[in-house]
């Protein structure tokens, strides 16, 4: 029903106000009475089977939703009701920000494919916190974590800190942000430098804490053997407890999308279907390389059961929804998780 009617419904308006609508129709939908059973009953798979142990924690699905779609935390109760096993929120920052100006969301349909320039908009750390202490117990949230636009680089870590101070006691697992393509000089943090600063730092606070949290690293899809090798280095180094593959890109290849239409709708990372390849491709490198020394979160162009299944058998332990999720609808959520368990048997 969604891809045959609602979808194509929600697709004759602009992306954004369509993204605050859908959000405002499903907090009201699980707000009317029986409306939580419902969500249960439609769209979740309880079997033992689906837990997955990793970072300390346990993970009712491997199936988990994206950074980026609800940047605030303000759905995850009711994104846990559509089958979720984990919630990332964020990107947050320290300090509110709007974000790039608008038009800033776009969807490629022919390619099912979205182009975002957003730039980390969102109500800041501190607001993000209070949502998230209200969520209900048991679902597992991890917090994206970035800094403000108007941060340098050099002063980069001290905003990371502040997230993951302010975050500490609301999140299960963090992820550093430094890969999105929409903060200008953002994607110059993963040089192994500043990266390795950031990262240490982090650890630093995390060890001192009487129950450590594990850090993540979400990298780019763009980064070459070379870089890759580096990220592999910079991880067994820090001892994080692993990374996420893979955020958006900024290659236009092999788009069925007009090159008059690109050029219209100019910057931005590419998210969906065109990235599936070059995000298995990452995570099978970074498996392999790194004799699977650490845990992958696999994220890009997932959009049917085979393809999560693809990115577990290169070696992610769990996966990521977003535009695969926005196309198909949450139901997609449930055909995952029930393939994962017919191919158990």
């Amino acid at each position: 029903m969604y891809k045959n009617l609602v979808r194509p419904i929600l697709f004759l308006f602009d992306p954004e106000k369509v993204h605050y609508f859908t959000f405002s129709l499903i907090k009201f939908l699980y707000s009317i009475p029986g409306g939580p059973f419902i969500f249960k009953t439609l769209f979740q798979v309880n079997d033992k089977r689906l837990e997955r142990e990793l970072f300390g924690l346990t993970f009712k699905n491997p199936v988990g939703l994206a950074a980026g779609l609800d940047k605030d935390g303000v759905l995850v109760n009711e994104m846990d009701a559509l089958g979720f096993g984990f919630i990332e929120i964020g990107t947050l920052t320290p300090e509110p920000q709007p974000g790039n100006d608008k038009p800033r969301l776009f969807r490629l349909k022919s390619d099912k494919a979205l182009i975002n320039r957003m730039g980390f908009n969102n109500g800041g750390v501190k607001a993000g916190a209070e949502r998230l202490r209200k969520r209900h117990p048991g679902i597992l949230v991890g917090g994206n974590i970035g800094k403000n636009k108007w941060t340098a680089n050099e002063e980069a870590y001290k905003d990371y800190e502040k997230c993951f101070e302010a975050l500490y006691d609301c999140v299960d697992y963090f992820v550093v942000n430094v890969s999105s393509p929409n903060t200008p000089g953002l994607r110059a943090l993963q040089e192994k430098g500043p990266l390795k600063e950031i990262l240490n730092k982090l650890m630093i606070k995390s060890s001192s804490q009487s129950k450590p949290k594990s850090i993540l690293l979400k990298i780019a899809p763009d980064l070459t053997e070379g870089q890759l090798d580096d990220i592999i280095e910079i991880v067994q180094e820090t001892k994080i407890g692993g990374v996420i593959a893979t955020n958006t890109t900024i290659s236009r290849a092999g788009l069925l999308e007009t090159t008059a239409s690109l050029e219209k709708i100019g910057a931005g990372g590419l998210s969906g279907k065109p990235l599936l390849k070059q995000s298995t491709f990452v995570v099978k490198y970074l498996s392999e390389k790194s004799n699977k020394s650490f845990p992958i979160i696999a994220v890009g162009g997932i959009f049917s059961p085979e393809d999560a299944i693809e990115k577990l058998e290169a070696g992610a332990a769990l996966v990521h929804l977003y535009t695969g999720f926005i196309y198909e609808g949450p139901t997609l959520i449930k055909a995952i998780n029930k393939e994962i368990l017919k191919r158990a048997r």
